[in-house]
């Protein structure tokens, strides 16, 4: 058997049909390989016992422990009987109990004095722990003449556990391992040999065997170190890469040009850009004067002025004689940026009209619900390069979108657009374009080298003078009630002060087919584990804005913005919401980007703890735009020592963005933060913590670029290639920054 094939050898072979079936479906290991890769989460010491007293409820735990005690309760007037054993392992106690005919076989095994391996789910019954029908595990031997021997092997060794399921247990899953193990010998090393032993690596068959069976600590970190160092590299090279082959494509250099559109615009700015925006837009402006494509991320806090960065290389494009298009995730976002562009711009947005500019050019929108003939201008616009600039959502990307000649795309928000969408609109070009895609959820340095690591990274982290600072508190709407009412008098007074004021909730509302969908997500989905499953549904727009308008604002003018109205609509309440006409906007997360409404300082988020950090951030930066001072209220009804609070107080406690992006990071599963940035791609990040190895990702990367720019190809690393090929087999090829 080569030295690849063993890694790729289907379970079923070596394990048997039911066993292999269970790890597909409910752990997705289908090869040796992926088994090899699903590492212990712990290890338990097996000469001491595991902590019983710190068990977490609800959750599949696996104990190590003693049987102090075994009973057999009859109930049902003596029909029923129940087996029930006490462990202990000298920290806290737990009771295991067993039904109906499962009573016989534990009865018989599991005496006072016998240790054991038990697995199963946390539960609470009479004020106590118990699992309830547990699976176990003897680990002394029956046998007397063979106990002491059976003690001694076991005590002082480490016992793996892994991640399991209900229907697979720890044990089980190493049994498994315990079989494939000797395949380890063949695994193809991914590292670079002078690589591997400048720092001292150990090598990975060896690297393999002691994560699976450490015999000390020290081989657990060991193999540890190793093993994130092999995912921060390959995937690095990856990107490197990407990275690599972008700067080989042709793109047409789009250099400012003197007296053109960049400089009219410019010098009607009625304020100067901040230092920041120099710096980037200087970065944007030289990538844009090389004939390869630009392929720039820029990130920065909401409000600090990515859209006017956006917009400047947008017309430097436009100088150039090429096109420029936006994209936006959303058509309410689409609308508001050709807005405030179209605004910003003034007379230059008009070009080729009456009153127009003479160095003007065309600014158009386009989204799916436009009319026929409005949309017919817009796509002839386009084609004949009448329009320089182009805003609008995914119809962008349609068949029957040409352009004359685009040179850059910009895209909004990029975690909401698939890598295919935006391949699909750079396609549209003669050459690629050039590529600045935004994002206003600032990203922690470690992330962006992992997700976005194929793109540089551009960084706005001050606000434009003028901007003002945002006060936020938590309302504990339960605890406290009068807090709320506090709330809704201080939306009041910031109406009363000529300001006007958001309300965001997580919900629309009215609609027997949301609360179908709510009613089958809920079924799907369980609560969160701060999360009550009893707990009312969220707040909705609709029935919030209704009782708004009888009570607490009663006599103000309340509006409501949410997905489902007609885009028209939409945009009709956001005008007259810009315009002043209406004091308080009841809206969804609709509102969460791009909406820029000076006069709006104070916002209210009811049932705050059902957002995210990141969104909860962005919402917030919807408000303090303008001169006035911004208010931000948090209501919750979640308890005060709960995980959900403790999110709430640390958004209220800092307005920096990378700071809660971090906090956000630590607080949620790996797999959350980097989503379908690694979508299809199994086997790369088991060990590897993207906030905790900031270090080893850096490190990987600096030898990754090295190792790409002296041989692109991997001609003189075949086992490199091959362990990138597996990752990145052909369906799979674009998971990099796919989102």
């Amino acid at each position: 058997m080569d030295r690849v094939s063993s890694f790729d050898e289907p379970l079923k072979k070596l394990l048997g049909g039911a066993t292999a079936k269970v790890m597909a479906e409910h752990l997705d290991l289908h090869t040796v390989g992926d088994l090899l890769h699903h590492y212990p989460r712990r290890y338990e010491e097996r000469g001491k016992l595991t902590a019983l007293a710190d068990l977490p409820l609800d959750e599949h735990v696996t104990v190590v422990a003693q049987v102090a005690d075994a009973r057999i309760l009859m109930f049902n007037n003596g029909r029923g009987k129940r087996l029930e054993v006490t462990l202990t392992d000298g920290s806290g106690r737990l009771q295991l109990v067993f039904f109906g005919h499962g009573v016989h076989k534990p009865h018989k095994e599991l005496l006072p004095g016998r240790q054991a391996m038990f697995a199963g789910k946390v539960s609470v019954f009479n004020r106590k722990m118990q699992l309830a029908h547990p699976t176990y595990q003897l680990l002394d031997a029956s046998d007397a003449d063979e106990a002491t021997e059976a003690v001694d092997a076991f005590a002082g060794r480490l016992l793996p556990i892994y991640p399991a399921c209900k229907q697979l247990d720890s044990w089980r899953i190493a049994k498994a391992v315990d079989a494939v193990l000797p395949s380890a010998q063949d695994a193809v090393d991914p590292l670079p040999a002078s690589l591997r032993e400048g720092r001292g690596f150990t090598p990975l068959p060896e690297a393999l065997l002691k994560v699976h069976r450490p015999q000390t600590k020290a081989d657990i970190e060991d193999a540890k170190a190793r093993l994130k160092w092999d995912e921060a590299f390959v995937l690095q090279v990856a990107l490197a890469r990407r990275r690599y082959a972008d700067t080989q494509l042709p793109a047409v250099a789009r250099r400012p040009v003197e007296g053109g559109l960049l400089d009219a615009f410019d010098a009607k700015l009625p304020f100067t850009l901040t230092e920041g925006q120099e710096k980037v837009s200087k970065e944007i402006f030289d990538d844009l004067a090389t004939e390869h494509p630009m392929h720039r991320l820029l990130q920065g806090e909401v409000g600090s002025g990515k859209t006017m960065v956006a917009l400047r290389a947008m017309l430097t494009a436009v100088d150039a004689g090429g096109q420029a298009a936006m994209l936006a995730p959303t058509e309410v976002l689409a609308q508001q940026h050709h807005r405030s562009i179209t605004e910003m711009m003034g007379e230059l947005a008009e070009g080729g009209l009456l009153g127009g500019s003479e160095q003007g050019t065309k600014v158009v929108l386009l989204t799916g619900s436009m009319g026929a003939a409005a949309r017919r201008q817009a796509l002839l616009d386009l084609v004949t390069g009448e329009a320089g600039i182009v805003i609008g959502t995914h119809a962008l990307i349609e068949d029957k979108v040409q352009f004359h000649d685009l040179g850059l795309v910009v895209v909004d928000e990029q975690h909401r657009f698939g890598v295919e969408q935006r391949d699909a609109l750079r396609s549209k070009g003669k050459q690629p374009p050039h590529l600045l895609v935004m994002t206003a959820t600032p990203i922690p340095r470690t992330v962006a080298m992992t997700v976005f690591g194929d793109l540089e990274t551009s960084v706005l982290d001050q606000l434009p003078a003028g901007r003002s600072p945002i006060a936020s508190h938590v309302v504990p709407a339960k605890d406290k009630p009068h807090f709320l009412a506090r709330a809704w008098e201080r939306v009041r007074e910031e109406v009363e002060n000529g300001h006007q004021a958001y309300v965001v909730c997580p919900r629309i509302g009215d609609e027997a087919e949301e609360d179908a969908k709510g009613a089958k997500k809920a079924k799907a989905k369980k609560a969160a584990p701060d999360e009550d499953p009893e707990k009312r549904p969220p707040l909705a727009v609709l029935e919030v804005a209704d009782e708004l308008r009888k009570g607490a604002l009663a006599g103000l003018s309340v509006e409501v913005l949410h997905g489902r109205m007609h885009p028209d609509e939409k945009d009709d309440v956001m005008r007259r919401f810009a315009a002043g006409d209406v004091d308080v906007l009841v809206a969804t997360t609709v509102i969460e980007v791009g909406v820029n409404v000076p006069n709006a300082t104070a916002m209210m988020i009811m049932d705050a703890d059902r957002f995210g950090v990141s969104q909860l951030h962005q919402l917030r930066g919807r408000v303090g735009r303008g001169s006035a001072p911004g208010l931000c209220l948090l209501v919750s009804e979640a308890h005060e020592a709960s995980p959900a609070r403790a999110r709430l107080s640390a958004v209220a406690a800092t307005l920096d963005g990378f700071e809660l992006s971090r906090i956000d990071l630590e607080q949620r599963r790996e797999g959350d933060v980097l989503g379908q940035a690694q979508s299809g791609v199994r086997s790369s990040l088991r060990m590897l913590t993207v906030i905790d190895d900031e270090e080893v990702i850096a490190a990987a990367r600096e030898e990754a670029v090295a190792i790409v720019a002296a041989d692109p190809e991997l001609e003189h690393l075949p086992e490199l290639r091959t362990v990138l090929a597996a990752l990145l087999d052909k369906e799979r090829e674009e998971y990099l920054d796919k989102g």
